[in-house]
């Protein structure tokens, strides 16, 4: 896949420099890397949104409603080393009554190609209670607004 096509299909694509530091003993990413390059996609486009992504004070604050990590999932294609720089799309793939699920890609541009793919199940909970709550009509919107699709 060409790098255009690839940024077609993400509303939010986030370039990563691949440090040395991220390798490990086999000379690639280490595999847990790529989880937090999909959690920093997955602020970037939670971001665009207007998703609350500071939930550090729950009882103080206005909009206590936000996000919170069920499960993840990862695919390895191909191993990545330095120097690289991968750009991780990322998009919501279904709408679920009280969250989502989000597909994240890594594109390599030294491979010029997806190297991992990934998702991610996300719940929606008020941090105030610790009750899971429903997307809301202001973010539905939001979402619809940068991914028509859904």
């Amino acid at each position: 896949m060409d790098f255009q096509k690839f940024n077609q299909q993400f509303p939010v694509v986030l370039p990563i420099t691949v440090a040395w530091g991220e390798m490990d003993a086999f000379q690639h990413v280490n595999n847990v890397v790529y989880l937090r390059y999909f959690e920093s996609a997955r602020i970037a486009y939670m971001q665009a949104i207007g998703m609350n992504t500071d939930v550090s004070d729950p009882k103080n604050n206005p909009n206590p409603i936000g996000p919170i990590l069920a499960d993840s999932y990862c695919r390895y294609r191909r191993p990545v080393t330095f120097p690289d720089t991968l750009h991780i799309g990322c998009k919501i793939k279904e709408l679920q009554e009280f969250g989502l699920v989000m597909e994240y890609q890594a594109y390599s541009e030294q491979q010029q190609t997806i190297a991992t793919l990934g998702h991610s199940r996300i719940v929606v909970i008020n941090y105030f209670t610790g009750q899971k709550s429903q997307l809301g009509d202001e973010l539905l919107n939001k979402i619809k607004e940068l991914q028509p699709e859904l």
